[in-house]
C-alpha cells in the first residue's frame, strides 16, 4: 500500500516516493535546551517517532536516517547560563547547561516511548558548516555583511514565501521584524551576529559572533542528510519564519528547487480547552506529568487525535487512555508479537492517521499476537503486564477527608495564610494525594482538583 503524507509545500496529500529507498532521510526540529520541556514540546517528538517507526517498518530498520537536532546556542540559553553560571566562560557555561537540560529531555521522551533518532546533532558542533553556507550565500549574491552581521537578502529569492503562502505584510508581522539601519530590506534576516565579551562566540570571516537561529538547521540537515532530503518535520508554529528561512538558505546555497520534498507540521496542543499558559495555571512540563501518569498514557492521549489537528489534553482523556491500556496490557504485553494488523498499517499509511489506527487496535483484541505487534509498532508495551499493573495506585483514600482539607486550604489561601496552605498541601501529599490548581477562565478564581499519586 502506498504511503501518503500531507505536504505543507503542496497543501495536499502526496504519495511518498523517497529519493533513495535504501536511505530514507528525515529531519525534525528538536529542543532548545535551557529548561524542562513542556507537554506541547512532546507532541512533535511523539508524532515523528511514530512516523520513524512506520518508515522503518516499510523500508527496513537500517534504511531510515532520522535526525533531530539540539539547539544549544540561543539568546534564552545565554541568559539562563549567565544567571546560573556566574563567572564561568560563556561557551563553557552554555555547554554545561545544555548537557544537563538535554539529558533531562532525553530521559523524558524515552519514558514517552520514543526511540532515539539516528543522529542528534548539536548546533555548536556545526559552526564550520554554518559559516560555509553563509559564505556560499554571500558569494551568490543572496546575503551581505553589514556592521558585523551577515544577513540573508530576502528580495534576492523570487519565490520566498512559497512554503508559508502568506502575504509580505503577514510575513513581516509574523516574523516580528527587527528594524535595523544596516538592513537593506526590512524582511532580511540574520545569519550571523556579533557577540559581546560576555556572550558565547566563535571566530568567523565577519568577526567573533554566533549564528542566527535558522542557519543552524540548514547546516545540520546538510551535514547529515545532504543538500536535499525526504521529509522535514516540526510544529505548525515553525512554518514561518523558521522553516521558510531554512528553505531560503538551503535552496539558495545549493541551487536546488527544494530543501526537502515533504514538509510535515503537527497542530497545537491545548490543556482542558485552553491555550497552555503559565498565567492560566495550566502549563505543565513533561517531567511534572510523568510524576502522575505513565509515559505511555501521555503518548496514547497524543495519538488519539490526528497529528495535524489541535489536541485537547484533559485529565478525563488521560484516565480513559489508562483504562484502555490496562486492557491491552492484560491481553498482549506478555505475548510474542506476530505481524501488525493490516488495517493499522493502512491507517498509518494514510497521512499517519493514528486515530483510525487506534480504532483498528480495538478490532484485533481477539488476536493477542497481532495486538502485541500493532501496539509495539505504535510505541507501546514497553514493560511486562505485571509491571504495568503495579503502576495503579493501591492506597485507600478517604475522599471526604481529602475534600475537607482542600476546602480548608482554599480558605487559607484566600486569607493569605500561605504557611497553613502549604502545611495542608504537605499533609495531602503524605496521604498520596496530588493537587492541581487551575484558574477559572470566567471567574478568575483558583479551583483545585486532585488525584492519587502514581
Amino acid at each position: 500500500m502506498a504511503l501518503r503524507l500531507y505536504n505543507t509545500l503542496t497543501r495536499g496529500k502526496d504519495d511518498f516516493v523517497p529519493i533513495d529507498a535504501g536511505n530514507v532521510r528525515m529531519y525534525v526540529c528538536g529542543p532548545t535546551v535551557y529548561d524542562f520541556a513542556h507537554i506541547g514540546n512532546a507532541r512533535p517528538v511523539i508524532v515523528f517517532d511514530v512516523l520513524y517507526r512506520l518508515l522503518r517498518h516499510l523500508y527496513g530498520e537500517t534504511h531510515v536516517t532520522y535526525v533531530r537536532n539540539i539547539t544549544d546556542v540561543d539568546d534564552k540559553i545565554n541568559a539562563r547560563a549567565a544567571r546560573d553560571y556566574p563567572g564561568v566562560a560563556p561557551v563553557e557555561a552554555i555547554r554545561d547547561l545544555t548537557e544537563k537540560t538535554y539529558a533531562q529531555f532525553e530521559q523524558d521522551v524515552t519514558e514517552l516511548g520514543c526511540l532515539k533518532p539516528t543522529v542528534t546533532p548539536r548546533a555548536t558542533e556545526h559552526i564550520a558548516e554554518m559559516i560555509a553556507i553563509i559564505e556560499r550565500l554571500i558569494a551568490g549574491g543572496f546575503a551581505y555583511v553589514a556592521e558585523g552581521h551577515a544577513l540573508f537578502h530576502v528580495p534576492a529569492m523570487p519565490d520566498y514565501g512559497k512554503l508559508a503562502r502568506r502575504s509580505l505584510d503577514d510575513m513581516m508581522a509574523g516574523a516580528r521584524v527587527e528594524v535595523a539601519p544596516y538592513k537593506r530590506d526590512p524582511m532580511d534576516f540574520v545569519l550571523w551576529k556579533p557577540s559581546s565579551d560576555d556572550e558565547p562566540g566563535w571566530q568567523s570571516p565577519w568577526g567573533r559572533g554566533r549564528p542566527g537561529w535558522h542557519i543552524e538547521c540548514s547546516a545540520m540537515s546538510w551535514k547529515h542528510l545532504g543538500e536535499t532530503f525526504d521529509i522535514h518535520g516540526g510544529g505548525v508554529d515553525l512554518v514561518f519564519p523558521h522553516h521558510e528561512n531554512e528553505v531560503a538558505q538551503s535552496r539558495c546555497a545549493f541551487h536546488k528547487d527544494v530543501m526537502a520534498n515533504v514538509f510535515m507540521h503537527n497542530g497545537f496542543l491545548q490543556v482542558e480547552g485552553e491555550k497552555m499558559s503559565k498565567s492560566l495555571g495550566n502549563f505543565f512540563t513533561i517531567r511534572e506529568l510523568l510524576d502522575d501518569w505513565p509515559g505511555e498514557v501521555l503518548r496514547f492521549n497524543m495519538l488519539k487525535t490526528h497529528y495535524r489537528q489541535p489536541i485537547d489534553f484533559t485529565v478525563k482523556g488521560l484516565e480513559e487512555g489508562w483504562k484502555t491500556l490496562d486492557e491491552w496490557y492484560a491481553i498482549a504485553a506478555d505475548v510474542a508479537p506476530g505481524q501488525p494488523a493490516e488495517g493499522l498499517i493502512e491507517a498509518l499509511s494514510d497521512d499517519l492517521n493514528t486515530a483510525k489506527a487506534i480504532a483498528e487496535l480495538h478490532a484485533v483484541k481477539g488476536d493477542p499476537a497481532t495486538l502485541s505487534a500493532s501496539l509495539r509498532l505504535l510505541g507501546f508495551l514497553g514493560e511486562s503486564a505485571a509491571d504495568w499493573a503495579s503502576r495503579r495506585p493501591t492506597a485507600d483514600i478517604d475522599e471526604a477527608r481529602v475534600n475537607a482539607l482542600i476546602a480548608a486550604r482554599l480558605d487559607a489561601r484566600k486569607a493569605k495564610n500561605f504557611a497553613e496552605s502549604d502545611r495542608i498541601r504537605d499533609e495531602l501529599a503524605a496521604m498520596g494525594v496530588v493537587l492541581k490548581d487551575t484558574k477559572n477562565k470566567d471567574t478568575g478564581e483558583i479551583e483545585t482538583s486532585w488525584d492519587v499519586k502514581r
